[in-house]
């Protein structure tokens, strides 16, 4: 078929903190030489920031080199950390305050700011069209475009105007635009559906352990003024979670008498009768936390897929005709719990590769080499090469011992121990069988601190048109009755967090798999804990999903 195009120097897939830092980097280069580098992003979000959910703790490493000037701009950093508090849950009503001394430096969050990443990204999205970045939101890229020799000449996007059967709708349907670059990076997030395509198509993850996932759940609260205290930021580990179901969670003090409660459930749990939404919701009920919440009200609710398997799952970043950037790859740096200002670095780091090669003439297409040895001899190599070791110590020991393996090797080694320990099974295979594992019964919500998931994902202004095709793809259809029901009583009812997933009774007796793809937040969890990876995310149109006013 016949597409309409445009041209480009470069195309950026992704309008967050990596791909609008990478924008920015390439025009400032390009006009310390005297040129013009063009450059567009293609955000398949409504708006910047739409589909943007993090904690967040942030810390301004990179940003202070893209903007030094980032105060007198305006850059929404307005809360900085005042107090850290870091907790061991040992049961429901049950706390044990860590002392500082015994807490991994990395987690120290002196210097650091809480703020709303979505918010920071619209901020950096203005800067970027300052600088002459052409940003088109509401476009969803749905696949690279790809020449006979395989080399990524640029994106293709998402049709609009088709009915669920996938036929065009007479009157409003406009098929996807080939953006075409001679330089594409990719930066969708983590568990990128194009990133996803271009790492098995070139095999970049080949020499590397498994990547490894966990699924980040968020509210956003207004509390009682008398309660807040801004700049406090609380970690916790243990209960709900466990060693076997492993995690933790956080509660940060904003601005404007909000906080931020969130829970991260690492999706190497090994109960298939986990939920993760009803842990955090049962989480909020402990005193230490709802001492904070109790009287206030509930104003937002989001998840996201965090990656977080580190230098030791990061894959090869580079192709022909394209880099991988920021959680594309799995540049987070999980014994910091903090990924934004690496993948701003990664962005800006490919950036500079990529406009030293258009200002010196080159064509494009090839594969940049260079920014492999750019990355290798950066800070963020330096970050996940000392942090190599942390998910996979707490994977192989748990909270208490990995813990304190994680205190020695960051406090006393400075993450340089002269081993490497490896994650070798991934995510999806770490299910027990149902007959094995214990049922959970969670408590009901009361409305008040805890909620449920249909309630919740409206908090997530979620909205799809209802008649496109269902972007949550199995590969075979009866998989999830014949053989994910028996033997893990069908996960996918209870690791998704907004509800999509359903078994039904049928009045014949028989049971039906049901995908509720309205209610879909884009977190990606079913594409990675599927046991049967059966299960794949792909775009759905352009503006779909959720809008995160400011989370």
């Amino acid at each position: 078929m016949e597409r309409e195009y445009m041209e480009f120097d470069v195309v950026i897939v992704g309008a967050g903190p990596a791909g609008l830092s990478a924008a920015c980097r390439l025009k400032q280069k390009a006009a310390a030489a005297g040129q013009d580098i063009s450059v567009c992003v293609v955000e398949k979000g409504s708006e910047v920031g739409a589909h943007i959910l993090s904690g967040a703790v942030f810390e301004p490493r990179a940003l202070n080199e893209l903007f030094p000037d980032w105060k007198e701009l305006g850059a929404p950093l307005e809360t900085p950390v005042k107090q850290d508090d870091i907790h061991l849950f040992t049961g429901p009503q049950h706390t044990t305050k860590l002392p500082n001394k015994l807490v991994p430096k990395t987690m120290h969050n002196t210097g650091n700011y809480i703020i709303s990443l979505g918010n920071l990204c619209r901020w950096l999205a203005q800067q970027a069209e300052n600088l002459g970045v052409e940003i088109y939101p509401g476009f969803a890229a749905q696949q690279p475009l790809l020449d006979d020799q395989g080399v990524v000449r640029g994106i293709i996007t998402g049709d609009l105007g088709v009915d669920r059967q996938g036929n065009p709708k007479e009157g409003v349907y406009t098929p996807g635009m080939e953006l075409r670059a001679k330089y594409t990076l990719f930066a969708e997030g983590s568990r990128g559906h194009i990133g996803k395509q271009l790492i098995k198509r070139f095999q970049l993850n080949a020499q590397v352990d498994p990547q490894h996932y966990a699924i980040g759940i968020k509210e956003l609260w207004d509390i009682d003024p008398a309660k807040h205290q801004p700049g406090l930021v609380v970690h916790t580990a243990g209960w709900p979670l466990n060693d076997q179901n492993p995690g933790g969670a956080f509660l940060y003090h904003l601005e404007n008498h909000q906080v931020a409660v969130g829970l991260i459930a690492d999706l190497s749990y090994s109960n298939p009768y986990l939920s993760p939404f009803d842990e955090f919701q049962r989480y909020k009920h402990h005193p230490v936390i709802s001492q904070y919440l109790e009287g206030g009200k509930r104003v937002a609710y989001g998840a996201r897929s965090i990656t977080k398997g580190g230098l030791n799952s990061l894959p090869k970043m580079t192709f022909k005709g394209g880099i991988l950037i920021g959680c594309d790859a799995g540049t987070l740096n999980f014994a910091k719990i903090k990924g934004s200002h690496t993948a701003m670095k990664s962005g800006m780091l490919a950036a500079e590769t990529i406009a030293d090669a258009l200002l010196a003439g080159n064509a494009g297409g090839e594969e940049l080499t260079a920014y492999a040895d750019s990355f290798k001899s950066s800070w963020v190599y330096e970050e996940l090469y000392r942090s190599r070791n942390f998910g996979a110590a707490l994977h192989k020991w748990g909270a208490v011992y990995g813990g304190a393996f994680n205190f020695i090797d960051q406090n006393l080694f400075d993450g340089k121990f002269p081993f490497t320990l490896h994650d070798r099974k991934p995510d999806h295979a770490c299910l027990k069988r149902a007959a094995d594992a214990k049922k959970i019964e969670y408590p009901k919500p009361d409305g008040k601190l805890s909620f449920d998931k249909l309630s919740s994902v409206f908090l997530s202004n979620t909205n799809h048109e209802e008649d496109q095709p269902v972007h949550l793809r199995l590969a075979d259809p009866n998989i999830p009755i014949e053989q994910n029901l028996p033997q893990f009583d069908e996960p996918a009812q209870r690791y998704c967090p907004a509800g999509v997933y359903e078994i039904v009774n049928q009045d014949d007796g028989s049971k039906r798999f049901q995908i509720n793809a309205q209610n879909c937040v884009h977190c990606k969890t079913c594409d990675i804990k599927d046991p049967a990876q059966n299960i794949t995310w792909v775009a759905p149109e352009g503006s779909g999903g959720p809008n995160y006013p400011n989370m």
